[in-house]
């Protein structure tokens, strides 16, 4: 049996004896109907972090609002739907549909006479294929100068007496304060349980503001990046800092043939003449100082920033001819496909881990709630598959081995983090074979690995994390050995 059956069976059992207690039997249902959704991911973080402008690029399309409205202080579910679709739940069960509106070139959505004081939640349904693995949560600022606001996002991610909303975490930082250690902490705690976080992942966002809008704009971002996350991973509430220009991915996502067009003629202006252009943003759309449309000119800053469109120019004058390349470049140098690779390996690839380890905190936190005369029992069994499940403990281990390096030699450091799933969970990739490796040769060097790791386990003059680490490389080896 795998582990998500023994947990839909555990948590059936567990709601068979909630029977008369109707309140619990419910969020144990919603517990079991949860195991068999798209993974919910939830972006969260300060007032203007750019957290809408990234789920835009995350998904490749311009679905979420972007300006300051009073949609953007309610927590937005976005859903794969077949056609667009926008509900607002309120006043506890009512719901009204919401029209999807273009205001200055920028989508929104009209609440009409319903304010975020009365939406407790709002539902978009949008024809995406990201969305059909994963559920995106949108939420307010964690920082927002209205309690209220703040507060909808913690009532999220960390309800009382309920497990969080989501099953993993992407965090935006701007700066690293006071208020996003702890607010990653209550998120870490609430999410991972009482054994820690095992999908939070920070962003650095807006990363081209870092440098100022500079070409050296990213390589400025990537150094705050490791500085967060050595900030961080110290204190294990993150697995990841990535640094990421939201602004130019999802430019880069939505490029248009015309805008295209016009950077092809930007790379034609002197550089002199294109310097003093850019000096700001004002003043490249300035009319009278470019042969372009001003009209064009302002809508390409909005939508790439300086930064975007130097990066464009200089990719052009390097050699790009089309506009599908030049997408491609920016996103790369946008940070977008590093995140989307991160997110892959520690969401994606362990979607059934996470969720299932959702549904074991619910059942838990409801055994405690509500005790009665089976709980003790249920609560053994929800312990011992927590415990069970190798990948909770590899999760755990990448968190920590991004802040403490087993002791190791190089070579050997990087095997074990390519074993435990660190670059992906296919056994392939485990092992460092050719992805059309035979079963034979891949049972073979599976059988040779947990050999070699559970001997090095074993060692006598390994210090206790090391030798732990080694342990769980071996239980990854056998894992992989019994996939014939």
């Amino acid at each position: 049996m795998t582990a998500l059956a023994e947990a839909r069976a555990l948590i059936s059992a567990a709601r068979e004896a909630y029977s008369i207690d109707h309140q619990a039997a419910a969020t144990l249902t919603e517990c079991l109907e949860r195991l068999d959704q798209p993974l919910r991911v939830a972006l969260a973080g300060s007032l203007k972090a750019g957290k809408s402008t990234l789920l835009n690029a995350l998904v490749g399309q311009d679905i979420a609002p972007t300006d300051a409205t009073e949609c953007t202080k309610v927590v937005t579910w976005y859903r794969s739907g077949s056609a667009p679709s926008v509900t607002a739940w309120y006043d506890g069960d009512r719901s009204a549909h919401v029209p999807v509106q273009r205001r200055g070139g920028r989508l929104t959505f009209d609440l009409g006479e319903l304010t975020a004081a009365h939406v407790d939640r709002l539902d978009v349904e949008w024809p995406a294929r990201t969305l059909t693995q994963t559920t995106i949560i949108d939420t307010p600022g964690t920082s927002s100068l209205s309690r209220d606001v703040s507060a909808r996002t913690l009532s999220m991610l960390t309800p009382e007496n309920a497990s969080s909303g989501a099953d993993a975490v992407v965090y935006l930082l701007r700066t690293l304060n006071a208020t996003d250690v702890s607010f990653l902490g209550q998120i870490s705690s609430h999410v991972g349980g009482e054994a820690g976080p095992l999908g939070v992942i920070g962003v650095v966002s807006r990363a081209d503001e870092v440098g100022a809008g500079r070409m050296d704009a990213m390589m400025s971002a990537k150094e705050v990046a490791s500085r967060f996350a050595a900030e961080l991973e110290a204190t294990g509430l993150c697995q990841a800092v990535v640094p990421v220009a939201g602004l130019l991915a999802l430019g880069a996502e939505t490029l248009r043939q015309s805008e295209f067009a016009a950077f092809e003629m930007l790379a034609q202006v002197p550089d002199a003449d294109l310097q003093l252009a850019m000096l700001s943003a004002d003043r490249f759309s300035r009319p009278g100082l470019l042969p372009i449309d001003p009209e064009l000119r302002a809508s390409i800053v909005d939508r790439f920033g300086l930064f975007g469109i130097r990066m464009a120019v200089t990719l052009i004058k390097l050699g790009v001819r089309d506009s599908p390349t030049l997408a491609a470049e920016l996103v790369e140098r946008s940070g977008l496909s590093e995140l989307r690779s991160v997110i892959d390996v520690q969401f994606g690839q362990r979607a059934d881990q996470l969720k299932l380890h959702s549904a074991l905190v619910t059942l838990q936190r409801t055994l405690e709630w509500r005790p009665i005369a089976e709980s003790a029992a249920l609560r053994a069994e929800a312990g011992r598959m927590m415990a069970d499940v190798h990948g909770f403990q590899e999760l755990r281990l990448l968190g920590r081995m991004r802040s403490t390096a087993p002791k190791l030699p190089e070579p050997q450091l990087a095997e074990l983090h390519r074993l435990i799933g660190g670059y992906g969970i296919d056994p392939s990739t485990r092992l460092g074979l050719d992805p059309d490796s035979a079963p034979a040769q891949r049972h073979t060097a599976a059988l040779d690995a947990v050999q070699k790791w559970r001997r090095m386990s074993e060692h006598p003059l390994l210090d206790q994390f090391t030798a732990r680490a080694c342990e769980v490389a071996a239980r990854s080896a056998e894992g992989v050995a019994v996939l014939r």
